[in-house]
């Protein structure tokens, strides 16, 4: 099989590494990752200007590639570039994040969005994180990606899966929990700093009120969750009774 590795705190994360040496024990790496950190670009793409991409050694990777912009854009350059060398990718990893994307705040995530643009190319993927941004523990983040592949490769490729551990010892994980996304992870605001500056600064509270049901709660309680995610946004059953809805033009 051939991956494609992605992710968006850059090419020298210590997560986007210890992806890729587990998922080499399973087929070809290719890596696309950004030049730096890149969190909180969700799934923008740089249209306005060129970017620069440089090829660079990654140990066990077959090609790698240093992209001077967002996550998405690494998707999209990466899978062209794989493609053009007569190595299409089967599955691409973003990947692994350090620091939780759950809740509503995939929604401002590069990692999701990386994954979310492979899907878009009608490439199946996985979004793969741990719950700290000084993340020490990446064992079973990685084991699972691992177990994934066989399921993923069956699935709808329209879907991202969406996996997150806590940043602990394996024997202090208490098992995986499938759960719907819950409420935004961060509470945060625009924090006054100087003359006209502003910094967007927060906290992450307990969720473990909210149960083992939603990703936060379940990873509050030291679980690690997986979730599908789909890029369609629609609400569905409000669209059918719109069809009520009496406006003209």
């Amino acid at each position: 099989m051939n991956f494609l590795i992605v992710n968006d705190d850059g090419i020298d994360s210590n997560g986007i590494r210890a992806l890729a040496d587990a998922l080499a024990t399973q087929g070809d790496i290719y890596v696309s990752a950004p030049a730096k950190q890149q969190s909180g670009k969700s799934q923008s793409i740089t249209f306005m200007e060129a970017i620069e991409v440089e090829e660079v050694e990654f140990s066990g990777a077959k090609k790698a590639w240093k992209v001077h912009g967002t996550p998405a854009d690494c998707s999209k350059i990466g899978l062209q570039l794989c493609e053009e060398m007569g190595t299409p990718i089967d599955l691409v990893f973003s990947g692994i994040n350090q620091g939780s994307n759950l809740g509503t705040d995939t929604l401002y995530s590069g990692t999701v969005g990386a994954a979310m643009e492979a899907i878009l190319h009608g490439v199946r993927a996985v979004a793969v994180s741990v719950g700290n941004h000084d993340a020490k523990h990446f064992d079973v983040a990685c084991d699972l990606a691992v177990q994934v592949i066989p399921i993923v490769m069956w699935m709808d490729p329209s879907v991202v899966i969406n996996i997150n551990t806590p940043d602990l010892p394996r024997n202090q994980v208490k098992g995986i929990k499938y759960a719907a996304l819950g409420p935004s992870f961060f509470l945060d605001g625009f924090v006054y700093k100087e003359g006209t500056t502003y910094q967007l600064e927060g906290h992450v509270p307990d969720y473990s009120h909210l149960g083992e049901a939603l990703d936060v709660g379940a990873n509050s309680l030291g679980y690690a969750t997986i979730t599908p995610l789909r890029p369609d946004h629609t609400d569905h059953e409000f669209l059918a009774k719109m069809a009520e809805w009496d406006l003209t033009v």
